[in-house]
């Protein structure tokens, strides 16, 4: 026979690879099975043992995201509670015993296709100033039969009653009329805190989010256009003086880094550097470390392919072109949703073996996975649960359990240490 070199191009090489590593997982999954508990419910795992609560089993409609608001907040708000969003546009109140009626008042979205009510985050200051951000897919015009694109905005909680609204709304990032797109695929998005210097001034909260391509693959190369970017801003919405765009004509100012997919994970870890996991098409998940000003590929190049069987495209960049390659790429995809960093929480540590590690969800994958780095290297990779759920979320608690949001049961479990 000719040579694979003769005969095929190296994209049709490389969907070969593709097929070949899906092909070994399924065979690797039908071989092993799922990690499994003994039979007093307690999993063991390289270096932690923990068991699987469910805390919320009802009342939610596609929960998205969970985040923690500290005790002792602003008079009138909120404390020592948990808020989950669900997609079809409502937000919760968890109090650790039951879950509210939705709070009003909170934005209407554009509930179609991959968009909705997707991620919510507590300032850290919260106890001061009761800041709550929340990012949504935002309609333009005629509701969810017309454009939309993701939208940042932040307001505060209080209570009218006995129940909560949404109040003081202020928004941080919207895009122009004029980019929003019909489009119901890879809206994102994440939201994360930073405390940082800018130009030796005193040290101030930065938000970063994320922000998917939209399904327009090429947009993700282009500073003038929103898609597929990761965004820094001040927490009130300013664009920082130090961002690596300031100042170029035409462009998205805010634009920390670009040539995203769809990022679906974020998080900073212990050391204070930023990681994203990005969706790859058919296989070639990507977690990777975000940095200023950086292009990370995307159409150019991709470890994946074309949903359709076709070949799609190759890993790696040819001469001249300036990527920044994945510290970690999953092949086959796990359709990675869901990053946090496992850490001390203000109530305590649940797991002080696993300090620093990287916990990452999987949607078709059903999984959460322990990664942990050393350098720009994984050195290990663990499944910690699979088959519960498609996992939407992985948030690490006050006190340091692990929280899980799963779609289809639409539920909330976690990660608790066994004593």
């Amino acid at each position: 026979m000719p040579a694979y070199g003769g005969a095929l191009t190296d994209e049709q090489i490389w969907s070969l690879v593709v097929h070949i590593r899906e092909l070994r997982a399924a065979n690797e999954r039908a071989r092993t099975g799922s990690p499994k508990p003994d039979r007093d419910g307690v999993y063991t795992t390289a270096h932690e043992r923990f068991r699987v609560e469910r805390v919320i089993t009802r009342g939610l409609d596609t929960p998205w995201s969970v985040d923690f608001v500290p005790a002792a907040g602003p008079e009138g708000s909120p404390s020592g509670v948990m808020l989950v969003t669900s997609r079809s546009g409502a937000l919760h109140v968890w109090s650790g015993e039951s879950l509210s009626s939705p709070v009003a008042g909170v934005p209407a979205v554009r509930n179609r296709g991959q968009g909705g009510l997707m991620d919510v985050a507590v300032h850290p200051e919260y106890r001061s100033n009761g800041w709550v951000y929340l990012s949504f897919s935002d309609a333009q015009g005629s509701g969810a039969r017309g454009p939309g694109f993701t939208k940042v905005v932040r307001g505060r909680i209080k209570g009218e009653g006995s129940m909560w609204r949404w109040a003081d709304e202020e928004t941080i990032f919207e895009a122009k009329s004029e980019h929003y797109s019909n489009g119901d695929i890879h809206f994102g998005s994440r939201i994360v805190f930073e405390r940082a210097s800018i130009n030796g001034a005193e040290p101030a909260w930065l938000v970063y989010f994320c922000m998917g391509e939209r399904g327009v693959m090429d947009l993700a190369q282009r500073l003038d256009r929103p898609n597929g970017k990761i965004f820094r801003f001040h927490d009130d919405g300013r664009i920082p003086a130090d961002n690596p765009f300031v100042g170029q004509s035409g462009v998205y100012e805010a634009i920390w880094s670009y040539g995203h997919r769809n990022p679906q994970g974020l998080t900073f870890g212990l050391d204070g550097r930023l990681w994203d996991t990005e969706h790859g098409p058919r296989g070639g998940d990507e977690l990777n470390l975000v940095q200023r000003g950086k292009n990370y590929g995307w159409p150019m190049v991709s470890f994946g392919i074309n949903y359709s069987d076709a070949p799609f495209r190759t890993p790696w960049p040819t001469e001249g072109q300036d990527y920044v390659m994945p510290v970690y790429v999953w092949l086959p995809s796990i359709a990675v949703c869901g990053l946090d960093t496992v850490r001390p929480g203000p109530d305590g540590e649940a797991f002080p073996a696993w300090r620093g590690d990287l916990v990452a969800g999987g949607l078709a994958g059903q999984t959460v996975e322990r990664l942990r780095i050393e350098g720009e290297s994984v050195v290990e990779r663990e499944e910690l649960i699979h088959g519960m759920g498609r996992v939407r979320d992985v948030v690490t608690g006050p006190d340091g359990s692990i929280y899980v949001v799963l779609n289809q049961p639409d539920h909330v479990i976690r990660l608790v240490p066994a004593k």
